[in-house]
């Protein structure tokens, strides 16, 4: 029975097994009020279902919560996505609309190229104020969050910008292999993602700098290129967001489209286990975080909740799933001391109530050590 436990105890300090269970208990809770949800099945060769809805909701903010994972690796946030997302999908719409045939894949394509370039450019604008200038990120990325949606505000001429494209819609509404479009392009972005930064020494470089920079700038490691790049790959990424956000609804809202979704993917980022501070992240904890925002947003149309209240329901659900991962919250919810510094023994290290810290004047040098004595001066 003890070894079971050990297994158990060594299966839970895994970085990934406490949004897997968070994940699978909130969708299992859905069988409680849909009994199948969970069933899957086929229709004119299309997979249909809850899960599957829950997967084609999920793609923008899991595309937006890989970008932000590697900024926040590299010790930075990047507040401006949601605007990205509302300029990619703007100007794609607008070229769109402009178009003769808008049905043709040439214009369509190209119309998508211009977007996600322009996508890059705003990454790299947000990568040069805080790596080149020095701007603090949170000011930096403010600056685009605010003067971004403007930009999407002037695309659009303020309003509401409707495309009848069938190959537009294929981004965000259409399917291939019986899965949606969507589903796959976010699967493949995390694929490249994960191949470039885990089987190169471009992740130890970005977990170096955002770690500790100091050490890594003494390492010779250039900082600002990786910077900048993080930012750039997060602008990439908020950008096809916005197409599949856009596409999926046939338009564009240079107002609404991507508000506050910053904060759910910073959100998904510390559900799966990345740390804000910088240093150590996990893209596949930030994919499972994103997925289970989306399904807990689900989970709550489905219960049923008013409307005036689903934000609140929300940041009581969220409050829990932190606290599920917390390690110290769950040691004295059990009856243990949190594990801290030790003395020998294994015994805490303490200091004696009625010993005072030892103290020295301050223009006292160090005594010196026994055996150490300074030599006898002779005359």
């Amino acid at each position: 029975m003890s070894a079971v436990r050990r297994q158990v105890a060594g299966l839970a300090r895994q970085r990934l097994f406490w949004p897997v269970l968070i994940l699978a208990l909130l969708l299992a809770s859905n069988l409680f009020f849909t009994p199948s949800f969970f069933s899957i099945e086929i229709r004119e060769g299309h997979l249909y279902g809850s899960l599957i809805d829950v997967l084609r909701a999920s793609t923008p903010l899991v595309l937006v919560a890989v970008g932000m994972t590697v900024v926040i690796a590299t010790g930075g946030i990047d507040l401006s996505v949601g605007s990205v997302m509302a300029i990619a999908g703007a100007l794609a719409c607008l070229r769109i609309s402009e178009l003769t045939d808008q049905h043709s894949i040439a214009g369509v394509l190209l119309a998508v190229a211009v977007a996600l370039a322009l996508s890059l450019l705003l990454g790299l604008w947000n990568g040069a104020l805080v790596a080149v200038i020095g701007i603090q990120p949170i000011i930096a990325t403010l600056i685009l969050m605010v003067a971004g949606r403007g930009l999407a505000q002037l695309i659009t001429d303020g309003q509401i910008i409707n495309v009848n494209s069938a190959p537009y819609k294929v981004i965000g509404a259409g399917y291939a292999f019986t899965l949606p479009v969507s589903v796959l392009i976010a699967a493949a972005v995390v694929a490249v993602a994960a191949v470039l930064i885990r089987r190169s020494a471009l992740g130890m470089m970005i977990e170096s700098v955002g770690g500790n920079p100091t050490a890594s700038r003494l390492a010779g490691i250039r900082s600002r290129r990786f910077i900048v790049l993080a930012y750039v790959f997060a602008g990439l990424c908020a950008g096809i967001a916005g197409l599949i956000f856009s596409s999926n609804v046939s338009s564009a809202d240079g107002n609404n489209a991507g508000n506050l979704i910053e904060l759910d993917a910073i959100l998904a980022v510390v559900i799966g286990g990345t740390a804000l501070t910088g240093g150590r992240f996990s893209l596949a904890g930030s994919v499972l975080g994103a997925v289970t925002i989306k399904a807990l947003d689900i989970t709550i149309y489905t219960i049923g909740i008013p409307s005036d209240a689903t934000l609140l329901f929300k940041a009581l659900v969220v409050i829990v799933l932190c606290l599920a991962q917390s390690p110290a919250f769950r040691s004295r919810l059990a009856g243990r001391r949190p594990s801290g510094p030790s003395g020998p023994g294994g015994q805490p290290a303490t200091v004696p109530a009625d010993q005072p810290p030892a103290t020295r004047p301050a223009d006292q040098p160090p005594a010196a050590p026994a055996g150490d004595a300074p030599a006898e001066v002779r005359s």
